[in-house]
């Protein structure tokens, strides 16, 4: 009894460790660190999928005609939540596939607090899938097409209100 006693224990206290565990730093507003963010310290592929939205849902250009988009919790919660505009330090990656399902490129927005308060400070990474940055920082075609959907947070997928 002693024994069951003190493995609980020691696996209830491995649980609070964990859960107090600090989350790592969200990246600068740089491709390169966001990136390195994305596909190794926080993995995207484990976030949850844009509310409503499954795997290879269609798409329209530029993104590509399939989609896949995964958001960080806070992204999750706003979207969910329909709070009118995505929380600062949320991301969203959206993988675009071509109609053979081949994944063309990786498009993310990460919402920096002070970055460019002109467009509701989201910071524009486009990367190939080999890692090569093609797009990153104020990239004014992103600001552009986005920008027509000011009123809902730069966001096209669904409404945030």
């Amino acid at each position: 009894m002693k024994r069951v006693t003190s493995v609980s224990m020691v696996i209830a206290l491995l649980f609070i460790l964990v859960a107090c565990a600090p989350k790592p730093a969200l990246p600068r507003a740089d491709g390169r660190d966001l990136y390195n963010y994305i596909t190794g310290t926080a993995q995207y592929t484990g976030w949850k999928m844009w509310p409503g939205k499954q795997a290879l849902y269609p798409g329209t250009e530029p993104h590509g005609m399939l989609l896949t988009t995964y958001v960080t919790d806070g992204a999750f919660s706003a979207i969910n939540g329909k709070k009118g505009s995505i929380s600062n330090g949320s991301i969203i990656v959206k993988e675009n596939y071509m109609p053979d399902k081949t994944l063309a490129a990786v498009t993310v927005m990460y919402k920096v607090k002070g970055y460019d308060p002109a467009n509701n400070d989201w910071f524009w990474l486009k990367y190939a899938p080999d890692g090569t940055i093609n797009v990153q920082g104020k990239a004014q075609g992103c600001i552009d097409c986005h920008g027509q959907a000011r009123n809902n947070d730069f966001i096209w997928t669904s409404p945030l209100k």
